[in-house]
């Protein structure tokens, strides 16, 4: 995995995550309003750098979470093809991607508490400016290390079952395109 290229697709990729996670975070804070009115109270309110709030922490979120699962994913399924002693199959992958993704979510999740601590505050508040390490510190100091981890097993239920479904189908995906490729040579 080249790093640099994977790094900028991460950071262009969040540039199209952003918007759409900051008017969810804030339809399920307000349950009362409809979606397509919260994104018109954003640019109304905010502006178009309403909906990009979180953009930094969000990028600060998603580079280590990466680091974490690709890594491990490739360990693991390296680990069982040694064990078994012939390559996975994909719902071996698929196994490892859920595991990978659930153990990088539970690292990254102060990571992710200080992302929608950030995309959810009050305009114009300190947190609102996007400071990653203020956001933790101000989770540490009202809440201690419970807050930092508040939601860690639903999202690590919810990216396990990603990492189950993306990695096992990128996986099943990636042995059918090299059968293809050796058969048209």
């Amino acid at each position: 995995m080249e790093q640099p290229g994977f790094t900028a697709s991460l950071v262009i990729a969040c540039l199209i995550r952003v918007p759409s996670e900051v008017v969810k975070q804030r339809a399920q804070v307000s349950a009362s309003s409809r979606t397509f009115q919260i994104f018109s109270d954003i640019l109304y309110e905010e502006g178009i750098q309403g909906l990009y709030r979180g953009y930094k922490s969000t990028v600060l979120r998603e580079i280590p979470f990466s680091l974490v699962q690709f890594p491990l994913w490739e360990f693991l399924k390296a680990l069982w093809s040694w064990r078994q002693e012939h390559g996975v199959d994909s719902w071996q992958s698929a196994v490892c991607g859920a595991f990978a993704g659930g153990f990088a979510a539970a690292v990254t999740t102060p990571l992710d508490v200080a992302k929608t601590r950030i995309m959810l505050a009050k305009a114009g508040s300190s947190v609102a400016g996007g400071n990653v390490l203020s956001a933790l510190r101000g989770v540490w100091r009202s809440q201690g290390l419970a807050g930092l981890f508040a939601g860690v097993f639903p999202r690590m239920a919810s990216i396990s079952l990603g990492g189950f479904i993306f990695l096992g189908a990128y996986d099943q995906t990636r042995c059918l395109l090299s059968q293809v490729g050796r058969e048209g040579s």
